[in-house]
């Protein structure tokens, strides 16, 4: 018998969510509060690794690996199935001036990840909009970057054509319908909906969801912005990383800076403080961009949680109750795998990784 799944919350992690258990023969309903594919998961820079890979526990790194050799055959699959392309660019990512070259080098090696030394003249003469304050480097090839909003619009139109999947916008779960230990639906503003199963994947919102239940999730919203330049198609051929901060090449020539990292709640305002920060930090790594005009400036809410490590698994003393939440700063590069991870432990299939490092049950 086919189950009915309630996966709460729009963006990648929702997204994504709905269409592996939907591929897995589920009813899937998705509620969204605004509408799929605007929050977090638009607003951040899709590079599909982890800023600093080495320097996150080895729970991120087996979700990380699974999903980037994932993403290009997700890309292909969504750009046949929707005529939408996700732009799965590999352009490789250079490291600057690191403090801890040694440690990555090493991780590389343990990892099995092509992570090597480059000289600067090698960087300048691949990266010839490289500026010039910059003496070391270490080049990882092959790694991609995706062009999120494309993606969640390829996500969304892929599942407009499932037969088994509803997708219902500006419908706001306010908490959970229970049936003594069970949780057997939602109560949104749209009325009182029942399933089987219910899937929280709200992001930043997930723990004022929990919190209805009288459970404490550690997952908070950690404000980013970035700023967007136009330049032409061969400006940047790499992505480039200094400083925590990052300038990523889209196909057609623009040109992503980011990001900032604020503990300031809900609010998601741009602020002037910041535009000036990414437009030094845009004129320090890539000097051409100093008198460039900012085509857009955004901010977007990460969902922080301890460690950066995922809540992916069913929830301890509330049967049918299930989180995909807390991905921090690495959403879009760990989506595929956590997905995949949850539909493989809601359908009872052989999980694709060890799931206890992200199991709500240990950590909650």
């Amino acid at each position: 018998m086919n189950q009915e799944t309630i996966v709460i919350g729009g963006g990648i992690i929702g997204l994504l969510s709905a269409f592996f258990l939907a591929r897995s023969e589920q009813e899937v309903v998705l509620l969204e509060s605004g509408e799929t594919g605007t929050e977090a998961s638009w607003a951040g820079g899709g590079i599909v690794s982890p800023l600093y890979p080495w320097r996150y526990s080895p729970a991120i790194t087996a979700l990380a690996h699974w999903s980037q050799d994932f993403y290009p055959q997700l890309g292909e699959r969504l750009r046949e199935q929707t005529s939408v392309d996700p732009e799965v660019y590999e352009t490789g990512l250079y490291w600057l001036d690191l403090e801890d070259e040694e440690q990555a080098l090493a991780w590389a090696e343990r990892e099995e990840r092509p992570i090597r030394r480059v000289n600067i003249e090698a960087v300048h003469t691949a990266v010839p909009s490289l500026g010039d304050s910059f003496s070391r480097a270490i080049y990882l090839p092959g790694v991609a970057n995706v062009r999120n909003p494309r993606l969640l619009q390829a996500l969304r139109a892929a599942l407009a054509k499932m037969p088994n999947v509803r997708i219902l916008e500006h419908c706001a779960v306010t908490g959970f319908v229970r049936d003594g230990q069970r949780v057997v639906g939602v109560q949104t503003s749209q009325g009182e909906m029942r399933a089987d199963q219910v899937v929280l994947a709200a992001g930043a919102w997930s723990g004022k969801l929990l919190a209805t239940l009288g459970l404490e999730l550690p997952v908070k919203p950690m404000k980013g912005q970035m700023i967007l330049f136009k330049c032409a198609e061969d400006f940047l051929p790499s992505m480039v990383l200094a400083k925590r901060r990052y300038a990523i090449p889209r196909r057609d020539g623009h040109i992503l800076v980011g990001s900032t990292l604020e503990d300031v709640g809900f609010d998601k305002t741009p602020t002037n403080d910041a535009l000036e920060s990414l437009r030094s930090t845009a004129a320090e790594l890539l000097p051409a961009l100093a008198n460039a005009e900012v085509v857009k400036h955004w901010a977007g809410l990460r969902p922080a949680s301890p460690e950066g490590i995922p809540y992916i698994g069913p929830v301890p003393g509330h049967d049918g109750l299930w989180l995909n939440c807390g991905h921090f700063r690495n959403g879009l590069v760990l989506a595929p795998a956590s997905c995949q991870l949850l539909t493989d432990l809601m359908t009872g299939q052989a999980p694709i990784i060890e799931p206890a490092p992200y199991a709500p049950a240990r950590r909650l």
